[in-house]
This record gives C-alpha cells, structure tokens and sequence, in this order.
C-alpha cells in the first residue's frame, strides 16, 4: 500500500457526462456536459531533479519523462497523455519543475466518460500546483485539448476538457464551444435519476472514425460557407439556411451535417426543458439524439443500440441515448428514482440476453472539475 501522506498535493479533475450535444463542440455548437465524481486524482511531490516520475495505482512500475524532451514520448504504450499534457503546459510558457506523481483513475477507461480528458487536466494542475503557479481553468482546459489533438492524435472539440476542469457540483454546463462562455444550470431532475451505463464495448477515439466524422463535417462546413458567408462554423446554419442549400451536399456529408444541424437545436429544447423541470420532454430528446447518432452520424454501434432500446421499452424510462463520443461507451437514461433498481436489473438482463456478455452501471454524482488538495 503506497503511503500517501508522502505527497506534498491532492489533485484531481473529473470525468464527464454528456447530457446532450453530441458531436458538435468541434462545430462550435452549444454542448450540456457535467462533471462527475469518477475522477482522476494525482498525488504529487516536488524531487529536485529534472525528471518527472509517474507510477499508477491500477498499472505496475513507473515511467520516466525528462523536462528537457518532453516531446519525445508519443509512442509510449502508458504515459504519453501525461507527457503531452506536460509538454503543451511547458510549451505555453509555464514552469515544469521535477515531480513524483502516483495517479488513480477512478473513470473507466473507454467508456466515453473522457478519462483521457480527466488524466490530462488533473496532470497540468498537478504540475501548476508543484511548481506554485496559481493556474486559470479555462487556459488548463485548452492546452489539455492541445495535447489530445497535437500529441495523442484525437482531433478533439473543447467540451471534455473544459467540463473536466470547470464543472461544478451540482450543475450541467451549458458550453458555447465556440466562445467558450457557459452557463451553469442547476442538474435537479425532482423524481427522476440519470442512470449510465456502460456496454462494456471498450472504444478508441483514434483508431475509430472519430477523426473521419470531424473530417465530413469541415467538408461539409466549406461547401456552406460559399452561400452563408456570415457562418463562422457549421453549427451557425440554421435549420432553414441548411434546408436550402443542403442539396449541394454528397449523400454522405449531407447526413453528418443534418445531425450537427439538427442536434443544436435540440441542445436549445434541452436546456428550456431542464430549466422547465420536464423531464420527459427532456428524454424524448435525449431519443431523439441518439437516433440521429444512429441513423445520421453512424456512431453508436450494435452495443449502444442494444442498450437504448432496451432502456427505452422499459415504462420507467423518459428516454435513453449514448454519451461521448461513441463507437462503444455508455448511455445515459433518464429514469423514475423509485424504479431505478428495477430498470437497472431489466437493463441489464435484456443486454446479456441479446448481447452475450454484461452491462455495468455506474453510480456517479454530478460533481466539481478541479480539486487542489493539500497533504503536507
């Protein structure tokens, strides 16, 4: 057992949900994620040397990163995330100071709950707070985003990290992904739960279409802009100016764009649903998400489908749909609290008896970003 006390520091960001808003953060749509209490936590001391030294809680051994060359460890098989989180901090002037890191991830790993954005917000924090820089969540939030897309390969938007950093117990996020302003809307659902559940499908941004689907989009974006030359990004087409010009799209590139058209405005009737407290409005358009997904952006894959549906013929059950990023992962479902249990056992019956193998729910609250916490 590692004595934590040893530590100087307690740093911690968390994984993330995503109510609805799917695959529009790269397209400067509005998103409603919210931080949850699966988290990533640091513990870290200042060594006097010129090398970062990080060991895991859930991995055997330790790795090594000198600050001189931290960008030299990209194709490290574990710690390349920490490493380009270190090395995109240092590259924005800030000081990297020689470090012995323990870190404890408490978010299932490909999920779709955004470890990868927990991992790289809590380690930049981390190495802010070893070398007493006070630090702004926004900037921590963006130079994570740097080093998922520059050193890890994922072509990311901003909304996992910026939950991850900035969310608020409590709270959903209501982000513009393009300015990031955002407003923090109380998370009170009355009768109703959130229930995530993961299909148990690991998925892997980088090797999935994720990068593809970013590429359609921007292609999709080009062709627009020539006759809506006021739109700064795809999510500024309004559902008219796309009814009028979509016809000039491929087959293909007109499905992904009608799904990031027509999924910020359902961002718009979430968020005048959940300040409303109807919730069952809010899960017809959680269903009506992830059928776009489905059908339109094509990233759910069998072992989603298989979890909304079922979740969706259960009576208890207002909507259900996938969170993140897709090809995998989790949903989301919005059920009557005083059924959660039973739809949890219907759920995960109805899964391994048309899947084969088991679901996993997750209990998690709604919970803050980045937490400094002092030991010695």
């Amino acid at each position: 057992m590692t004595d934590l006390k040893k530590y100087a520091y307690k740093v911690s960001a968390a994984g993330r949900v995503n109510i609805i808003g799917e695959h529009i953060d790269y397209c400067g749509g509005k998103v409603m994620p919210a931080a949850l209490s699966l988290k990533n936590t640091v513990y870290v001391r200042p060594n006097g040397t010129d090398k970062i030294n990080l060991s895991w809680t859930t991995l055997p051994g330790s790795v090594s990163f000198d600050i001189a060359s931290l960008g030299s460890y990209r194709d490290m098989p574990y710690g390349k995330y920490q490493a380009g989180s270190a090395f995109l901090w240092q590259r924005a002037g800030h000081k990297i100071v020689g470090c012995d890191m323990l870190q404890d991830c408490t978010v299932p790993f490909g999920s779709g709950l955004s470890s990868s954005a927990a991992i790289e917000v809590s380690t930049i924090a981390a190495l802010a707070t070893v070398a007493g820089e006070p630090f702004d969540r926004a900037e921590v939030a963006l130079t994570a985003q740097a080093a998922e897309r520059e050193y890890a390969g994922v072509n990311c938007g901003i909304m996992d990290q910026y939950a991850s950093a900035c969310g608020k117990k409590g709270m959903a996020m209501l982000l513009d992904c393009k300015t990031l302003e955002c407003e923090y809307i109380p998370f009170e659902l009355g009768g109703w739960s959130l229930v995530i559940t993961d299909c148990k499908k690991p998925h892997n941004l980088v090797e999935s279409k994720y990068n593809e689907r970013r590429a359609e989009t921007e292609e999709a974006f080009a062709v627009l802009k020539e006759h809506v030359p006021s739109a700064a990004c795809l999510a500024d087409i309004t559902p008219g100016q796309f009814a009028r010009f979509s016809r000039l799209l491929p087959a293909v590139i007109k499905k992904r764009a009608a799904h990031v058209i027509n999924e910020c405005e359902r961002v718009k009737l979430a968020e005048a649903a959940l300040r409303a407290g109807n919730i069952e409005a809010l899960g017809k358009l959680l269903n009506a998400s992830h059928d776009s997904l489905r059908d339109l952006y094509e990233t759910t894959g069998s072992e989603p489908d298989v979890l909304a549906d079922a979740a969706r013929s259960h009576p208890a059950c207002a909507g259900s749909r996938l969170t993140g990023g897709g090809f995998g992962g989790c949903t989301i479902s919005l059920v009557r609290s005083e059924c959660e249990e039973q739809f949890k056992n219907y759920l995960l019956k109805a899964y391994r008896e048309k899947v084969g193998y088991d679901a996993v729910c997750y209990s998690a609250d709604i919970s803050d970003g980045i937490i400094v916490e002092k030991i010695n």
